[in-house]
């Protein structure tokens, strides 16, 4: 290993930083999980949130008894206001950049109601720099709420067509799972998981329990219920192969899944 490193410090020494033989390397190095007892599970916006408390609460009910066996970084999305946001923005021929900042800012509101929510339980709501006192959260009591919205703002890579930001709460929480090396990432929605159509408007929509990225893909699910560029980050991942995605209408599938129990729909990496 010592060798593999005094290599690597000589390429980076002498070589661009996307020369192939230094990117070898690089990935070689061992890797190293921060958070490997946490699990990252993302709140939805409009599948959850919107709904108010008939949705909320029992969800809530469901954190506070489960952060007694797991260590849990619980993020949010954002939702309708945000779509009504990017509306108005593309409208207004506003640059993605901006409509991130925009989705960022609601996803920060539903960060900030589940925490106050969460307060009297000592579940604290943390944002931006924030996120750097998470193991401090969670060696206390367990749990800490998060924007879902990755900070890039401005510095937003455009999307290959349209405005909205490619990368929205999904991809967010999921950057969190795979950057702390966390033990899994569950997506908590309003339907059963993955299906072959939009379960809402298709009747003859039937269930898929398990499926691959690739899978999806050549199936054209890639932009069904995770965002596309989503999918894209978990093929690439080192730490979380796989993610959950669960409906969090109904009670006990939250706690099922942190169980380690198959509810919902696996999606793999391969």
């Amino acid at each position: 290993m010592a060798e593999t490193m005094s290599e690597l410090e000589t390429l980076l020494m002498q070589r661009s930083l996307t020369d192939p033989e230094l990117q070898a390397k690089a990935a070689a190095a061992a890797d190293f999980r921060i958070l490997p007892d946490a699990i990252v599970i993302k709140i939805g916006g409009q599948s959850v949130i919107d709904r108010g408390r008939a949705a909320v609460y029992p969800l809530v009910d469901e954190i506070v008894a489960a952060r007694k066996k797991h260590k849990l970084l619980i993020g949010t999305g954002a939702g309708t206001r945000a779509r009504h946001l990017y509306s108005i923005a593309a409208q207004l021929g506003l640059p993605a950049g901006v409509l991130s900042q925009l989705g960022a800012s609601v996803a920060n509101q539903n960060a900030a109601m589940l925490g106050q929510l969460l307060a009297k339980y000592g579940i604290s709501h943390v944002d931006g720099a924030g996120l750097s006192a998470v193991p401090l959260y969670l060696a206390e009591v367990n749990a800490v709420v998060f924007s879902g919205m990755p900070p890039y703002g401005l510095w937003t890579r455009p999307a290959p067509e349209g405005l909205i930001p490619p990368y929205r709460t999904d991809a967010g929480c999921f950057l969190v799972a795979e950057q702390f090396g966390c033990k899994a990432m569950i997506f908590v929605k309003d339907e059963e998981g993955l299906y072959t159509a939009n379960p809402k408007t298709a009747k003859n929509a039937k269930f898929i329990r398990k499926i691959s990225v690739d899978e999806m893909k050549a199936r054209g699910l890639h932009d069904s219920i995770l965002e596309f560029q989503m999918l894209d980050l978990l093929k690439e991942a080192r730490h979380v192969r796989q993610v959950q995605v669960v409906n969090g209408l109904v009670a006990g599938n939250l706690t099922r899944a942190l169980a380690g129990e198959h509810v919902g729909t696996i999606i793999t990496a391969n």
